[in-house]
């Protein structure tokens, strides 16, 4: 049985504000299996936005995890996420997820991955998936020539040029801002 994947997520931080989108196509092989799924999720009470890539069921096992350890380590994003990838690289059952994840707050954007790496982009913009180098290259290029477009509209932007580029990307986006 082939595994429902591929997607584009993009986060920007910009003027003090983030923006996280992503796009809502699932693919099964080289058949669009839905169109409009959500991969954006709040958790906190709003106060982390946490958008994912790769297997739904995976990503879903990885944000319930990641929101345990969020209440373990009271709200702290970066300890949390440290934490999680400890599991998710040490675990065997977590080892063989297949997903990404960005978490953002207001104040920074991480990278998760099931190699044990959490990373904090270049430039306040993350992106992950099969769209991610279109959307993050297009993210760079606003907020360097066109700062005074919001990270709302960044993340907009650049998903819509990542989807007229991966066939894995649609244009049914879901965007969340905190800030």
């Amino acid at each position: 049985m082939e595994k429902i994947h591929a997607t584009t997520i993009l986060a920007v931080l910009h003027n003090g504000k983030v923006s996280i989108g992503g796009d809502g196509q699932a693919t099964m092989g080289n058949t669009v299996a839905k169109s409009n799924v959500r991969k954006i999720r709040k958790l906190q009470d709003g106060k982390i936005l946490v958008g994912f890539a790769g297997s739904t069921a995976d990503a879903f096992t990885l944000l319930d995890r990641f929101d345990e350890k969020l209440n373990a380590f009271g709200g702290n994003m970066k300890r949390a996420a440290i934490e999680l990838a400890k599991d998710w690289r040490m675990d065997r059952y977590l080892r063989r997820l297949e997903a990404m994840m960005i978490a953002a707050n207001k104040d920074e954007l991480l990278v998760l991955s099931g190699t044990g790496d959490v990373l904090e982009p270049d430039n306040q913009v993350a992106a992950i998936g099969s769209g991610s180098m279109y959307a993050q290259a297009a993210a760079l290029a606003l907020k360097k020539h066109a700062p005074q477009l919001s990270a709302e509209d960044m993340v907009r932007d650049s998903l819509h040029i990542a989807a007229d580029i991966c066939i894995y990307t649609n244009h049914n986006l879901v965007i969340e801002n905190l800030g």
